[in-house]
């Protein structure tokens, strides 16, 4: 084999540890509390972002929160008092920003994970969490600081931050693991 897959594994650990560093997940606690406080929560992103946010939409089901997946069949309006949680890594996406001004005209708090704050849709945003990771908005030439491609390395540390976020939920919410593996489906 031509690629030594060891060093590379070394090598994407190292890239991850500042996504999930004291700082960064200091946003968790806000994030939280927010989300613990809203009425219905709807998740959404692009691509495979769009996976990692039906990925924690999922937790926050199994978590008891009435949580949906825009886009999907059963998402309810949005309206005030519920949250909009979408993902913008490279800070712009113009289904995501067309979403978010619904929300907004609706009432809804908006919040953004991105690796790019000064994007178009965080700025619009009512709580920006910064996951700092490479995107496709700069993943190519001298811009590329990942060995992972396009934007894997956020998407991966949206995954981590997001499982990290369910167990302060849990705390918070006074869910036990039992009570979260109760709201697992059966028909798998």
């Amino acid at each position: 084999m031509t690629v030594e897959l060891d060093k590379i594994a070394d090598q994407v650990l190292e890239e991850l540890r500042p996504g999930l560093s004291v700082e960064v997940l200091a946003q968790i606690e806000t994030l939280s509390r927010t989300l613990a406080a809203g009425n219905r929560i709807l998740c959404h992103g692009v691509g495979r972002e769009g996976l990692m946010m039906k990925a924690l939409a999922m937790r926050l089901y199994h978590l008891g929160c009435d949580a949906h997946v825009v886009g999907d069949m059963t998402a309810p309006p949005v309206s005030a008092g519920d949250v909009l949680f979408v993902s913008a890594g490279p800070g712009a996406f113009g289904t995501v920003a067309a979403l978010a001004g619904i929300a907004r005209q609706s009432g809804a708090q908006i919040m953004c994970i991105t690796a790019e704050p000064s994007g178009s849709v965080p700025t619009t945003a009512d709580l920006v969490i910064h996951l700092p990771a490479q995107t496709m908005a700069a993943d190519q030439g001298a811009a590329a600081t990942s060995v992972l491609p396009m934007g894997s390395l956020f998407e991966a540390l949206m995954f981590l931050f997001f499982e990290v976020l369910v167990l302060d939920l849990r705390e918070r919410l006074g869910v036990s693991p039992d009570a979260m593996r109760a709201n697992h489906t059966n028909l798998e």
